[in-house]
């Protein structure tokens, strides 16, 4: 339980970088950030793979297929929606938005894998996802309030963005979580590289579309953007290397190994480490100390994980062979 929690932290950390590097880069658009970050996580995992070979030897048609829509998915639309969404509306409207995972999260896989990892009693639960939803609240009306005016149908856009990128983050963890817990003796590393493997041609053919765009006036990119090195290539190309390196391999080798240790309900509640991460890198951003309302939703968001954190779940077979009453 305490590794697993600790993997989950550190996952946490290196993932909120994803939050702040649109930040960083806001004259180039979604799509560069995209492709440079897994470009560099495929380039990355390619000399990674010689210490799992023979782990990836292992891997079957259908683990690659799984591979494929785990990146495509849960890494090329997720970032590509969500950094597209916090250039639109800004850093706070997206992270509200993706702070309300670890709720998502719970009450989807506390129905979906009860059988598999027993469940959590909702009376139980309920005081940790109250506590962890305010704790967000309290942040996330700090941000609000910070965010300066904007054009409101831009703004409308980053909200529908950011909603697919919380469905997109939604579904990954379950689905990875799924496939290393019916793998249990398979190498969480290996994995995590595999599927640094796989985006390597999907990043390269995303830089190929741009390309081909850029060269028949489409307007993925924006009016006068100097494709492929952009304004700034030096930063550019240093911040891809980190989120790529970091947020991406990283960040999912440690994810990986939380979800072979702790039920999929209790990793999805963990996932509130990237938003304090996110937040708490924002406000290095700006160079301020987060008001009292935001401290307090740190302690509401780390209490609830706390909370969770002490809860054992019902075995599945607990409840459904105890006797039956009489008719």
């Amino acid at each position: 339980m305490l590794s697993g929690f600790l993997f989950a932290l550190a996952a946490g950390l290196m993932w909120g970088l994803v939050f702040v590097t649109p930040l960083l880069l806001p004259d180039y658009p979604a799509a560069m950030l995209m492709a440079g970050r897994y470009l560099a996580f495929g380039l990355l995992a390619v000399p990674l793979a010689l210490f799992d070979w023979r782990e990836l030897r292992r891997l079957t048609r259908a683990d690659w297929r799984d591979a494929i829509q785990l990146s495509a998915i849960g890494n090329f639309l997720y970032y590509l929606t969500l950094a597209a969404a916090i250039q639109r509306a800004g850093g706070p409207l997206p992270t509200m938005i993706i702070g309300t995972l670890p709720v998502v999260i719970a009450l989807c896989a506390n129905h979906r894998n009860a059988a598999r990892d027993g469940h959590y009693r909702w009376r139980d639960l309920a005081p940790a996802l109250v506590l962890i939803a305010l704790g967000i609240g309290c942040v996330n009306q700090v941000e609000q309030a910070a965010l300066a005016p904007q054009d409101l149908s831009r703004y409308l856009q980053g909200a529908g963005l950011a909603l697919i990128a919380l469905a997109c983050w939604t579904w990954y963890p379950i689905r990875n979580a799924d496939w290393l817990r019916a793998h249990g003796d398979r190498s969480p590393r290996a994995w995590a590289t595999a599927q640094g493997l796989v985006t390597l041609p999907m990043a390269a053919l995303s830089f190929a579309v741009l390309w081909i765009a850029d060269g028949a006036g489409l307007p993925l990119l924006p009016a006068g953007f100097d494709f492929p090195t952009g304004p700034r290539l030096w930063p550019y190309v240093g911040l891809m290397v980190v989120v790529g390196l970091f947020a991406s391999w990283l960040g999912t080798l440690c994810w990986n190994e939380a979800s072979q240790r702790l039920p999929t309900t209790l990793v999805g509640q963990l996932i509130v480490f990237e938003t304090l991460a996110a937040l708490a890198y924002a406000q290095l951003h700006r160079g301020e100390w987060p008001p009292l309302l935001g401290a307090a939703g740190v302690v509401l968001l780390v209490g609830g994980v706390s909370w969770a954190l002490r809860l054992k779940p019902v075995p599945p077979t607990r409840e459904r062979d105890l006797p039956r009453p009489a008719a």
